[in-house]
């Protein structure tokens, strides 16, 4: 009896402290959530009733609980911004859907959460690599990570997730070589890894398995059909850059024809060997020559390069001529195979003439050929060319071979299919015209920023701006990310060429520098924000020039100033736009950006960092066109999920 006695105190205590335990616990997912809307959702409108201070008994919007703790958080479309760090102490969640927002950072906090079952996180703007230890969450049965940014390879922690059953990366920018799930994923039956940057063979059993729509857009990728047959290295650096010189020898190209055409191609170069080897003398004696003479009209018969092998490199020794320097070994091909590919001709620049060129197996690419590059010597063109091939970034258009001689220069960049940003807002402004939404303009000039921050922020220490942002210069990949393009060609020329030349849209202190420079982009880059809000071309010309080309454009920063000072600020804005509603907060933000990007002295204006983040932070209604643009889009998602999946988040 007095053991039971003994024991009466410490067994009031316990029931005393039992609900302010479970409490505590309770108040730390409500304080974690609480927490995570200050974040996301910074003008509290999206999470209306996320203001008590119970997150499980309130029934707060996409929250669910399990005896007081959160183990479900399905908050998608609601166009939410930020990190998703702060998530990571949510350790009993099983359910995780945050797909179609604006969120943004790595995704290396959800390892955290080792109860997780099923995660949707698409449609964001997630950057980084994969997570390492994603092999953590061992419960994992469903993992959506497509339509991101995400960077580097699979990781080979998902062979530890041997529940999964569909597994989402398509639309990233990952690479690397696949693993092969046939094997160790027994119950997957649902991939997708198509447009990212993967290259080498396709493993047997997981083309077999999934289909060839699984792989799509994988311009590196070989091995089974309709893919290539395997002719490259087997394990390149997924981000080398250091060049690899590639000859132009046809036999050395991957081919997309079948067996029988090959072993007639190869009979062929059999009896073409056998005569060649009879008159190897007269036929190298007859290749001087023919090189010699050929080199010496390359000169005069320069058009486009569609199919004409007319590129020599004259003055420069039988060994180097036709070659490209390749900046990335995941698709290479030769001269030759780029000189007879179909080209049709995409525009004229200052620099020179731009063409879509299609390769023998439906590769596509844009070439430039620089028209006034020659005074550059090879040593310093190569110098330039690495500045450009080595910088990578998903808002920069990839440069990825380029091509030497005395008398011609190509540059090799990837092709991006959806027009420039110019267009959109510009063409076809008549009947049958299909206006450029809010969302879509606002995410345009936030990849744009955000690749122009990033050539600034990586040469920062020798201030090598862009040289010629305009909008013409922002083009659009498949996925609609916007690219910033023409990086580095203004080191081709010397200062005062380049800044009459090229500079976009020049702002006041290039009339007496003459020079480009950061400060410059910035200034252009606010001239590209004002086109965007008012759908009016600006003129390129300084604004304290002494005459403005009517057919250039309006100045815009002093049309706009104009009629702000007039108390008219409707009416700065595209009729376009006004047709949206709840965004006129947006635009007067967006206008702010804009405004302070152009003021007149340098100093003044922000970095493009700071412009980068100020864009970040304005939130965007999602419009009608966009609602539309993802419904169309839409694949495997909670909205349609099996019964297996409401299952498995309790």
């Amino acid at each position: 009896m007095a053991f039971s006695a003994s024991l009466i105190p410490f067994i009031f205590l316990f029931f005393f402290y039992l609900p302010f335990l479970s409490s505590s616990q309770l108040t730390n997912d409500t304080a974690v959530l609480t927490q995570f809307r200050y974040q996301t959702d910074s003008h509290f409108t999206l999470l209306t009733n996320w203001t008590s201070n119970n997150a499980c008994s309130a029934s707060w919007i996409g929250v669910k609980c399990i005896n007081g703790r959160v183990t479900s958080l399905s908050l998608p479309s609601l166009n939410l911004r930020g990190s998703i760090d702060l998530l990571a102490r949510l350790d009993q969640l099983r359910l995780l859907n945050l797909q179609n927002n604006r969120l943004n950072g790595t995704l290396h906090s959800i390892t955290n959460c080792l109860n997780l079952k099923l995660v949707y996180l698409s449609r964001n703007d997630f950057n980084g690599e994969i997570p390492v230890n994603i092999g953590h969450l061992k419960r994992l049965l469903r993992l959506d990570f497509s339509n991101n940014n995400l960077q580097g390879l699979i990781p080979n922690g998902f062979f530890n997730l041997t529940r999964l059953v569909t597994v989402l990366l398509q639309n990233n920018l990952l690479s690397g070589e696949i693993p092969d799930f046939s094997s160790g994923l027994i119950q997957l039956n649902e991939l997708n890894l198509s447009n990212n940057k993967f290259y080498g063979k396709v493993p047997n059993g997981m083309q077999k398995k999934f289909g060839e729509r699984s792989f799509d857009g994988n311009v590196g990728l070989c091995g089974l059909n309709p893919l290539p047959i395997c002719s490259i290295p087997s394990s390149p650096s997924s981000n080398t850059t250091s060049p690899t010189v590639i000859s132009s020898n046809p036999s050395s190209i991957p081919s997309k024809r079948g067996g029988d055409s090959l072993r007639k191609g190869l009979s062929t170069g059999v009896i073409v060997a056998i005569v060649v080897g009879n008159v190897v003398v007269l036929l190298l004696v007859l290749l001087f020559v023919v090189g010699y003479v050929f080199g010496r009209r390359s000169k005069s018969s320069g058009s486009s390069c569609s199919g004409e092998k007319k590129v020599y490199a004259d003055g420069d020794s039988v060994g180097d001529r036709s070659k490209l320097v390749f900046f990335d070994k995941s698709k290479v091909f030769g001269l030759e195979e780029l000189l007879r590919a179909s080209a049709e001709m995409l525009g004229k620049g200052s620099l020179g003439t731009v063409y879509r060129a299609e390769l023998d197996d439906g590769y596509l690419v844009a070439v430039k050929r620089l028209k006034d590059a020659n005074p550059c010597e090879r040593k310093d063109f190569e110098q330039y060319m690495d500045v450009i091939g080595k910088l990578r970034h998903p808002n920069i258009v990839r440069l990825r071979a380029f091509y030497y001689a005395k008398d011609e220069k190509l540059l090799v960049y990837d092709y991006l299919p959806n027009g420039s940003l110019h267009y959109l807002l510009h063409g076809n402004r008549g009947l049958g015209r299909i206006p450029l939404d809010w969302t879509t303009r606002i995410g345009i000039v936030l990849g744009a920023a955000r690749g122009i921050a990033r050539i600034h922020e990586e040469h920062n220490a020798s201030s090598i701006p862009h040289g010629n942002v305009k909008s013409s210069n922002v083009l659009l990949d498949s996925n609609g990310v916007a690219c910033i393009s023409d990086f580095g060609l203004a080191l081709l020329l010397n200062p005062i060429q380049a800044t009459a030349r090229l500079g976009g849209y020049k702002a006041p202190e290039q009339v007496a520098t003459k020079k480009l420079s950061q400060k410059a982009d910035v200034y252009s880059f606010g001239v590209l924000i004002l086109e965007v809000l008012t759908g009016r071309a600006p003129s390129l010309c300084p604004p304290n020039a002494q005459k403005i080309d009517e057919e250039e454009g309006v100045d815009l920063p002093k049309w706009v100033l104009s009629v702000i000072k007039d108390e008219c600020t409707a009416q700065v804005f595209d009729a376009e736009l006004l047709r949206y509603r709840n965004i006129e907060e947006e635009l007067v933000a967006m206008l702010h950006v804009g405004l302070a990007c152009v003021a007149e002295h340098a100093d003044k204006r922000p970095t493009m960092s700071e412009v980068a983040k100020m864009i970040q932070d304005i939130r965007v209604e999602q419009s009608p066109l966009a609602e539309d643009l993802d419904a169309s889009r839409s694949s495997l998602s909670p909205s349609n999920a099996t019964t297996e999946d409401a299952r498995a988040s309790y």
